[in-house]
């Protein structure tokens, strides 16, 4: 704690400065959210960029057996996305949530259909169709309404997805080698 209290008191003047305490107010505010993929992030912090959209889902994790019951692949999966100007997202993935203590231990990246078109063919098989996957991975998208997931949904199907890990769910640091999860091959739930 007392090392969180030093670092803070030394970060605040560079980002605030250390000549004026005076706030000039912009005439334009930049929108720091994206109103397509989350309507109500006014409601909701803007969380280090990645609140544009929030996921939930299973078969995220390579499960231990290739058996269906295996506790990996009921696991949920956060999502926490981030959408770029050129209709790509960033989802940075937590298997706890996205609590002021958690880490992520790996992301999705996420493209429309038109570039998915556009990848070599040898580099297509590691995205995933989220048509397809979305059923299969039983996803939700908790920070919505239902008329607001109704809107999203065909947008969201209509992409591919690469699942990209770092880290071990329950390892303390990232260890070994990061690692492309082939979700289309995962077994299939109930």
């Amino acid at each position: 704690m007392k090392f969180k209290l030093i670092l803070i008191s030394a970060l605040l003047p560079l980002f605030y400065g250390c000549a004026s305490t005076e706030v000039t107010k912009t005439t334009t505010e930049a929108k720091l959210y994206n109103e397509t993929l989350n309507p109500r992030q006014k409601e909701y912090p803007n969380h280090l960029g990645f609140n544009d959209l929030h996921i939930q889902a299973i078969r995220h994790l390579v499960p231990d057996t290739h058996d269906v019951h295996d506790p990996k692949l009921q696991t949920i999966v956060h999502h926490h996305c981030k959408a770029y100007e050129d209709t790509s997202l960033l989802c940075l993935m937590f298997h706890s949530g996205m609590k002021d203590q958690d880490k992520p231990i790996g992301f999705e990246y996420i493209i429309t259909t038109e570039q998915f078109n556009k990848l070599p063919a040898e580099e297509k098989k590691y995205w995933h169709y989220h048509k397809t996957e979305v059923p299969r991975a039983k996803a939700t998208f908790p920070d919505m309404t239902a008329e607001e997931t109704a809107k999203v949904l065909p947008v969201v199907n209509e992409t591919y997805g690469k699942v990209i890990y770092f880290q071990q769910p329950h390892d303390k640091l990232p260890l070994g080698e990061p690692y492309i999860v082939i979700v289309q091959d995962m077994p299939e739930q109930d």
